[in-house]
């Protein structure tokens, strides 16, 4: 818990240290009021005494109530501003760290659980800075000034009152410890319920197709009654913290009474008057004692859960990633769009079989290199060890000469133009969506924007959208059909100008016409670049300079259309069972 606040900064230590000087006034002032009360305990019954020598001691008193309230404000508005400013903070380094991440550290953590940590998580923080800072160094300093007012006084209302303290820790640690264990799993149920929660929106169509409603309400149900059971537990543990505490804190005041009347009783008469008042000031002392063990309480019931939450955030902050960013910028003089996988093997993290091994070809400027395979042999992971989303195991990918791992991230993603498997837009317009990671300059990027829509075959289908290129785009698209977000995908891509592309079977919900009008023109348009085309459908790569032919995980043919059609058998399957030999240009 402690190594979360390392995070704080100077000005909010200068904040807090304001907040200790205003505690500490406060307390002096809370505890002013039981020395008035004695004199005007003592003036009440003294013949002799005026009226005014009473109001001025309740004059005091009343200064004091309102200082105090004063400096509880001001405490209170230090603490939210340290608390709110710590949590903005947490919650950029944990995004920002986040961002850092490779494939394998997301999916080590998993997407729901990085988003709880990143709200719920960090939500936990703040509660018990903006409570924590007003109570938990309060009541300390509370609890001990009370104590020495109330030493020399009846050592049998001092036994009392330690007597009540002392079965109020017992029973504060019994509470922890009983809780504790489940305020950890309650973060975890939370993760839970969120997966499962994302998991049936993302699929919703899925879903409903297939009727499964009532199957996910089932899901739904029993993550949300497991996390529900479980916070009903720790609550009904902390309710009887409450109920004990007024018990304690009623029964204390009563002893004391009943112990005063003894004391009383048998004392002179002269001496009953200052007992009385004694007892009166004594009982007020013995009260703010166990008003900050129940604010202390306060605190050990957001400790536990702020606790975990700490360890999380922790947990995400101190994860090392994988991916340790290069130096360089720009590869060798000369050289521009040039690829190379040089004996590339890859397994994925905790696997046992490689899923890629000893991949070996290059692509030069402006050559199309396709590479195309079974469904699990391999293509998708090679693509991915490009843009370093994942690290190969042994060998070595070259991008204009130089290793893939000495280039600083965003100067190798800079490069590359990438289109992944599965199309993916953000909320935003059309333009922002094409345009998307530059600030676009409308009177500079408009034109641009359009004829990267209008290579991609999409100007069609976004002129007829209201706003047209303004057109609002939903999250994840799912205001358009699945070709039209591939196509804005192809349009990014096109939009950025890289040297390479890499296309990640990015044409495969288009239809064929479609696929082919616009692959001549991208042929046309980035001659220059390079491309990578991850395919499944022969008629999309067989005018490609060079066929990568993969099966589970090796390169078993290498070459063009007409070459793989003679000596690749793998090639030659995939051929004859999606075109006839006429289409094919071989028979």
């Amino acid at each position: 818990m402690i190594k979360i606040f390392k995070h704080l900064q100077g000005k909010d230590w200068l904040l807090i240290m304001c907040s200790l000087v205003f505690i500490i006034a406060q307390v002096w002032l809370d505890l002013k009021l039981p020395d008035y009360m004695y004199e005007i305990t003592m003036l009440v019954q003294t013949e002799e005494s005026k009226m005014s020598e009473v109001l001025v001691q309740g004059g005091y008193m009343l200064l004091c109530a309102v200082g105090s309230m004063i400096a509880a404000m001001i405490t209170g508005f230090f603490a939210a501003k340290v608390a709110a400013g710590f949590s903005v903070r947490l919650r950029g380094m944990v995004f920002e760290k986040t961002m850092s991440f490779s494939m394998e550290e997301i999916n080590g953590f998993s997407t729901s659980s990085l988003i709880t940590r990143s709200t719920n998580d960090i939500t936990q923080i703040q509660l018990l800075i903006a409570t924590g800072l007003q109570v938990l160094v309060k009541a300390p300093i509370l609890a001990v000034w009370a104590v020495f007012k109330i030493m020399g006084k009846s050592w049998e209302w001092t036994a009392a009152t330690g007597f009540a303290v002392l079965f109020l820790i017992v029973m504060l640690s019994i509470i922890i410890i009983v809780a504790l264990p489940k305020f950890k799993v309650i973060q975890t149920l939370t993760d839970n319920l969120n997966r499962v929660t994302r998991e049936h929106l993302t699929g919703i169509r899925v879903v409903h197709a297939y009727n499964a409603g009532a199957y996910q309400e089932e899901k739904f149900e029993q993550a949300n009654n497991d996390l529900t059971n479980t916070n009903l537990f720790t609550s009904r543990v902390m309710a009887i913290l409450m109920p004990t505490m007024g018990l304690i804190m009623s029964g204390l005041g009563l002893v004391i009474y009943w112990i005063g009347a003894f004391l009383i009783n048998q004392a002179a008469i002269p001496d009953r008057l200052s007992l009385f008042s004694e007892m009166v000031v004594f009982s007020s002392y013995a009260v703010q004692v166990i008003m900050a063990f129940m604010m202390l309480s306060f605190v050990f019931i957001m400790l536990p859960r702020a606790s975990v939450s700490a360890k999380r955030i922790n947990e995400v902050l101190n994860t090392k990633a994988k991916i340790i960013d290069g130096n360089l910028t720009d590869g060798k003089e000369g050289l521009s769009g040039e690829i190379e996988f040089r004996n590339v093997s890859f397994k994925y993290p905790d696997a046992k079989d490689y899923i890629l091994r000893n991949i070996s070809f290059s692509a030069h400027k402006g050559e199309t290199v396709a590479i195309i395979g079974s469904t699990g042999s391999g293509k998708t992971s090679l693509v991915n060890l490009i843009p370093r989303f994942y690290d190969a195991m042994e060998g070595e990918i070259f991008i204009n000469g130089v290793n893939v791992k000495n280039y600083s991230q965003e100067a190798l993603h800079d490069k590359l133009g990438y289109v992944s498997q599965k199309a993916v837009l953000f909320r935003g317009t059309v333009s922002s969506n094409v345009a998307y990671g530059h600030n676009i300059d409308i009177v500079s990027e408009e034109t641009s924007i359009k004829k990267a829509i209008e290579i991609a075959q999409a100007t069609e289908f976004v002129e007829k959208m209201e706003n047209q290129y303004e057109g609002e785009i939903a999250q994840g698209g799912t205001n358009i059909s699945g070709g039209q977000k591939q196509r804005l995908s192809i349009a990014r891509a096109i939009f950025k100008q890289p040297e390479i592309y890499l296309f990640d079977d990015s044409f495969s919900a288009l239809d064929y016409k479609t696929d082919r009008i616009l692959r001549s023109l991208l042929k046309k348009e980035i001659k220059d670049a390079t491309t990578i085309i991850v395919a499944q459908r022969i008629g999309t790569i067989k005018d490609a300079d060079r066929i990568v032919v993969l099966d589970d995980g090796e390169v078993v043919g290498m070459g063009t259309h007409q070459e793989l059609m003679i000596n690749c058998e793998v090639y030659q399957e995939i051929a004859y069972s999606q075109l006839s030999k006429e289409e094919l240009e071989i028979g």
